[in-house]
């Protein structure tokens, strides 16, 4: 780990030497990209967080061909996946639970309160996606509730380059991947659609699925009032051997579905903008546990949450005040969970000063959420900033952060699994300090931080005589970490080449503060290695290559080696992507055993 460690910072210095050697290469659009999953709308530069963007070229170069898949690329992010083609994965952030990470689609919450085991079902293709913003650390006070580690705020795109694509993808395990993305514009209106379906007959026993994606996103009245609109429907159906209870469970089978209609638009007069926001979520889930006798034990969950949020801005002599208020309500109707509503209110405040000369800049905030069920909590935190050089800046968070349980915490009961009513809500008090430079040739970041936190849930047996694992509230946990980013842009020849780095430590006392057997935790990255070189030698011929170490803290540890080529000949492109080249054998989640290496051969053509 040394060794890595010492590579990163060789690196870092060594690019800084040469970047003035590097003047003739395009600097990093990404100093220009404005956040846009908060109030206050910023620059990437200007924010006093730990912020990764991922942007639709870093898409086309990350070998991924799913959300889940292009997330393992990012330091600090933990998908423990269950298979291939993004059927079921789990989101963690900073060693956080799958539960504490809210997902967002242009802005709206699209957290389950069934199970956070759904928030990636609701991740949209990648042909649909302009750029990824995951934000780390803390985020209850701009967010609410869910972002106890952290939120991704996925921005589909407005419009495309050409008015129609058709893609078709075929290789190991049976899999057939097809799709079609159009667009048109018009005087006053424009859309963009997806549709898509992805099949496998899987890589073991009883691992096939069949996912369907629907994706139409209208913007009307351009000229006057700009209104969007979108509407996804994804429906994922999928073998589940060994993905729940226990390793001996092969017949296990499950059916989701993840709807969405979004309505925004946005008012500005002077220095006002208001923007207010009507959607409305269904989320369903059908298990069974054995696949052809759904009479043995089947579950039937169907979630609705309808919501009404308005962020406001303004912009004075003082600075930005940000303003918001969301209002929602879910309902859930299940056989195991009984039928049962909740109503949420989160009111958000926020305002940002700038000093010495617009060096300094300091956030404070607040978040205060009703909880129909929970009653109220607060979410009070800071964000502190300094640039001391034009791309130089420090920057420093703290802030207090809830989850309050979902409807599995509290109610679920199976052969294996216990909920718990009188569960109490997760808090922590988290901190963090950084360090980030971006020259546009060569970017670094660097962040250290540290979360409290008590009442965390987690579903433990107090020994090895039981089966049932109870949801339960463990005692104290401290989590400690470290991360390191770098960015380095450079040509070989007139060709541009980025070659990426990404180091994350993570310590935590969840083993020694709780003997019980976890069922969760214990499955923490302690290491997590991540680069990726994307090259281009000839004019047609792009090239990634991407490698992946981690170590568990149960002491597990694995490399994995992921490559791409993709030939663009005038409007047709052909791709090779190949995952897990070496063979190596590793588990993301639970007792299932991740896909040997295989290949995935795939035809574009844009219209």
């Amino acid at each position: 780990m040394k060794i890595k460690i010492t590579l990163i910072i060789t690196l870092l210095f060594s690019a800084t030497q040469v970047e003035a050697q590097e003047t003739s290469i395009e600097r990093d659009v990404l100093k220009e990209v404005t956040i846009t999953s908060t109030r206050i709308d910023l620059p990437f530069k200007e924010h006093s967080r730990t912020i990764d963007v991922i942007s639709s070229d870093d898409i086309k170069n990350s070998a991924a061909t799913n959300v889940a898949d292009l997330l393992q690329q990012v330091a600090g992010v933990d998908i423990r996946r269950s298979g291939t083609g993004g059927g079921n994965a789990d989101l963690y952030i900073r060693g956080g639970g799958f539960d504490q990470t809210l997902l967002l689609i242009d802005g709206i919450k699209m957290d389950d309160s069934q199970t956070g085991h759904h928030t990636l079902n609701a991740a949209i293709p990648i042909e649909m996606i302009e750029r990824i913003e995951v934000v780390k650390g803390p985020a209850a006070r701009v967010f609410g509730q869910n972002a106890f580690t952290g939120a991704i705020n996925i921005v589909t795109k407005k419009k495309l380059k050409s008015v129609a694509t058709v893609n078709i993808e075929a290789g190991s395990f049976g899999q057939v991947n097809s799709s079609v993305t159009f667009g048109e514009e018009y005087e006053n209106t424009s859309f963009i659609g997806h549709v898509s379906a992805l099949t496998s007959d899987g890589y073991r026993y009883n691992t096939d699925y069949e996912n369907k994606n629907y994706v139409l996103k209208g913007v009307f009245n351009k000229k006057n009032q700009p209104i969007e609109v979108i509407a996804t429907f994804l429906d994922k159906n999928y073998g589940a051997n060994g993905f729940y209870s226990i390793e001996s469970a092969t017949e296990q089978y499950e059916e989701t579905q993840s709807s969405l209609i979004g309505a925004t638009t946005t008012f500005k007069s002077g220095n006002l903008k208001i923007t207010p926001r009507l959607y409305w979520k269904r989320g369903q889930d059908e298990y069974l546990y054995i696949r052809d006798n759904p009479s043995v034990y089947r579950n039937l969950h169907i979630t609705h949450k309808v919501g009404l949020e308005t962020n406001a801005s303004y912009t004075s002599d003082l600075g930005v005040t940000g303003l918001g208020v969301d209002i929602s309500r879910v309902f859930i109707s299940s056989n195991n969970l009984g039928n049962r509503n909740r109503t949420m209110v989160n009111l958000f405040l926020e305002h940002r000063f700038k000093l010495l000369d617009d060096k300094l800049d300091i956030t404070p905030g607040v978040a205060v959420t009703y909880f129909s069920d929970f009653k109220f909590f607060a979410f009070p935190g800071i964000d502190i900033g300094y640039e001391l050089l034009d791309n130089l800046k420090i920057y420093g968070n703290v802030g207090v952060t809830y989850r309050i349980p979902t409807y599995t915490d509290l109610f679920y009961n199976s052969p294996t699994s216990s909920g718990n009513s009188n569960l109490e809500p997760e808090e922590a008090f988290a901190q963090e300090i950084g360090l980030k430079y971006n020259s546009g040739v060569f970017t670094a970041s660097m962040a250290i931080f540290n979360r409290d936190a008590s009442n965390l849930i987690d579903y433990i047996r107090p020994d090895t005589s039981t089966s049932i694992y109870t949801a339960t509230n463990i005692t104290e946990v401290n989590t400690k970490g470290l991360e390191l980013n770098t960015d380095y842009r450079f040509k070989i020849k007139e060709f541009d080449q980025i070659l990426s780095l990404g180091y994350t430590f993570l310590d935590d006392d969840i083993l020694h503060e709780n003997k019980e057997l976890s069922r969760y935790s214990l499955n923490t990255l302690k290491h997590q290695f991540i680069t990726r070189f994307s090259s281009r030698l000839f004019k047609n011929v792009s090239q990634n290559i991407i490698y992946k170490h981690a170590e568990r803290s149960v002491g597990t540890s694995y490399n994995v080696w992921d490559a791409s080529i993709i030939v663009d000949i005038q409007k047709v492109s052909f791709t090779v992507t190949a995952n897990n080249i070496f063979n190596a054998d590793y588990i993301e989640s639970g007792f299932v055993p991740m896909p040997p290496s295989n290949v995935l051969f795939g035809l574009r053509y844009s219209f």
